[in-house]
């Protein structure tokens, strides 16, 4: 093949785009290496060739089957000369890829795209432009945020989520009583912690019976509707018994773990019609995936569009001030992802969580806005004045914010805001 063979360069105005998905990456190098070459091995071996020639790759297949190499530029950008001491060299690279090769799928898009690549330690693949028709095949999430905003009737102010502490070990009739205080105190949305699914000490469908039951009292006293997001995560044959068996138990929200079932499972649930209630993706273990800066995927692609693309109305992202944490331009980019226009695929709730308390809302709201999910745990069920007052404390954190005044101004005659403030701060 010639060095630049047009079979396998092109600019991405020469090619019929609707056609195509582009990948871009980044990699580090020894200054040795030809970042050329590096290219063009990297649109060949994902997709129609690898190390040595083979008599069926023939032009034809070459034609509609391989990728194209579109864009390779050096990070700094070099010009006239590259400095004598410089040892490794970096590099952004965009390869378009032929849709028709894996279909509107993303088990054989991410094989296609970081497969075997995956596996050379230098090269992150950090973010993936989709075609208009490519998109219309992805459903997106049912609900998203308008959808989910109706279905609770909050219009005007951040959703409060809360997650039940201990995270597991604990009986659905200790875990009941917890429902209920959180609730009742004005939680909007009480999830389950990631580590329990159908375990024996406290099963399923029986922990969904005894949550709802106490959440359909706290309800009537506090006049509010909540929502109940049970974890399906299980074993991939399970898991849309698991939802059904949910929501004929009276679940009216699902959560799953959507790095350790996959994507396809999520879309799954998202398509199944008898599926009618929000779905919550919880980022576990999403971090062995986008840790490294020079290898692995980003939390952009992961968290973001993907994330958002299979169906998740909610999204669990871990914030700056977390005890997990992406970096904020990071954190604040996933968050514009999952809310900004994506073709017809609606928004997704971002789920702010990991040791959130009520001292950091101002700063929150001010960075992220109003259209977040704040997700509470131990600062709800670890308030001096218990669960009702932990999430009181964060309903009146969220009033001064909607009011415009200081937090702790607003604290002074809100005792449960200023024990919380007095324990856990401000941001």
């Amino acid at each position: 093949m010639a060095r630049f063979d047009p079979i396998v360069f092109s600019s991405w105005e020469g090619l019929h785009q609707e056609n195509y998905l582009i990948a871009m990456y980044f990699m580090e190098v020894e200054a040795s290496v030809d970042p050329v070459e590096l290219g063009v091995e990297i649109a060949v071996d994902q997709t129609t060739g690898t190390w040595t020639a083979v008599p069926a790759e023939t032009p034809e297949v070459r034609r509609h089957h391989m990728a194209k190499l579109i864009a390779l530029h050096e990070v700094p950008n070099y010009e006239f000369e590259v400095p004598q001491d410089t040892k490794t060299r970096r590099y952004l690279i965009q390869i378009a890829f032929p849709t028709i090769n894996f279909g509107p799928q993303i088990p054989m898009l991410l094989s296609s795209v970081f497969g075997n690549l995956s596996s050379r330690g230098w090269i992150k693949l950090l973010d993936l432009q989709f075609p208009r028709t490519f998109l219309e095949s992805f459903p997106g999430p049912k609900f998203g945020i308008e959808g989910l905003r109706r279905l609770l009737g909050i219009w005007d102010r951040p959703i409060l989520c809360n997650v039940i502490k201990p995270c597991t070990g604990i009986s659905p009739e200790v875990g009941a009583e917890l429902v209920y205080q959180a609730a009742r105190g004005g939680v909007d949305i009480i999830k389950d912690d990631e580590l329990i699914g159908d375990a024996p000490f406290s099963p399923m469908v029986k922990r969904v019976k005894e949550y709802m039951c106490r959440l359909k009292e706290a309800d009537e006293q506090k006049g509010e509707k909540t929502l109940f997001a049970i974890n399906v995560t299980d074993r991939q044959d399970k898991i849309r018994d698991n939802a059904l068996r949910a929501i004929e138990a009276g679940a009216n929200a699902l959560m799953i773990s959507f790095a350790t079932v996959g994507f396809s499972m999520v879309r799954t649930l998202a398509e199944d019609k008898s599926i009618n209630v929000p779905i919550m993706g919880h980022m576990n273990f999403a971090g062995a995936l986008c840790e490294s800066p020079c290898s692995g995927v980003s939390s952009e692609l992961i968290c973001g569009k993907l994330a958002r693309m299979v169906g998740m109305d909610m999204v669990l992202v871990y914030p700056p001030q977390s005890r997990f944490h992406l970096i904020e331009n990071k954190f604040e980019r996933v968050v514009q992802i999952l809310q900004q226009p994506f073709s017809k695929i609606k928004p997704s709730f971002p789920l702010l969580a990991g040791g959130v308390h009520p001292g950091i809302v101002p700063a929150t709201l001010d960075s992220m806005g109003t259209d977040v999910i704040i997700g509470a745990g131990g600062s709800v069920h670890g308030h001096p004045g218990g669960a009702v007052a932990g999430a009181r404390a964060f309903r009146q954190a969220f009033e001064a914010y909607s009011r415009g005044v200081d937090l702790e101004g607003w604290a002074q005659d809100k005792e449960e805001l200023q024990q919380a403030l007095g324990l856990w701060g401000t941001a």
